[in-house]
């Protein structure tokens, strides 16, 4: 991996928003779909980058494919440190596409973690990893039967989101939200208006609650 991330990560406005505002933030600049729900982890935590992506495909035994491995060197060559994989599900978000063994890539070189609306296998070695994962759920079988991975860096849909290489994505426990990358400092600014106006109306609710409160 070269270069450095040259997204907000130092600077620690990122600590001061939440999925939520970010997604608001994101309604009020653009108008399209720009918030994936329902993804677990192995080990919930924050994940944060730009996006590389690797997009699937249902499988077809007439149709030649890279190997992951081939694909993942493809996709993150010459990414920054702190890149985040997304995986297309293919059509088959409960198909594995991925798991411990395969996923161990990101550990050495340095990813921030990967995020799928399809399946991962092995959360228990997923969880010992130092990058973030956040997929559809745990599976058990592999998947390489149902959904194949058939090209990298190219746009994707993922839990009805457009992805676009070069955006970014921002996910925690209540969800996933992806920014365009020119729009990132916007949203950033805009996501802190949010909580702020948010905190000011939940002062003024807990001040009428207090007027409205009979003294003893």
């Amino acid at each position: 991996m070269m270069g450095n991330d040259p997204g907000p990560l130092d600077d620690g406005r990122l600590d001061r928003v939440a999925c939520a505002s970010l997604v608001d933030a994101m309604g009020r600049i653009h108008g399209h779909r720009a918030h994936i729900l329902s993804l677990v982890s192995p080990a919930p935590r924050r994940l944060f980058g730009p996006v590389a992506t690797m997009a699937y495909l249902p499988y077809r035994d007439d149709v030649p494919h890279p190997e992951f491995g081939d694909l993942y060197a493809q996709a993150m060559s010459n990414r920054p440190a702190g890149t985040v994989l997304v995986l297309s599900s293919g059509g088959y978000p409960d198909a594995s596409h991925g798991g411990g063994t395969k996923l161990s890539r990101l550990e050495h070189t340095g990813a921030a973690g990967i995020l799928t609306d399809g399946r991962l296998r092995d959360f228990d070695q997923l969880a010992d990893y130092r990058f973030a994962t956040w997929c559809r759920g745990e599976a058990t079988r592999a998947g390489g039967e149902t959904a194949m991975p058939l090209a990298a860096n190219v746009p994707v849909e993922v839990g009805g989101v457009g992805v676009v290489p070069g955006d970014y994505v921002y996910a925690d426990a209540s969800g996933a939200v992806v920014i365009p990358n020119g729009s990132l400092e916007r949203v950033l600014a805009e996501a802190l208006k949010v909580e702020a106006e948010d905190a000011g109306f939940a002062a003024e609710i807990a001040a009428e609650e207090r007027a409205s409160t009979p003294k003893p």
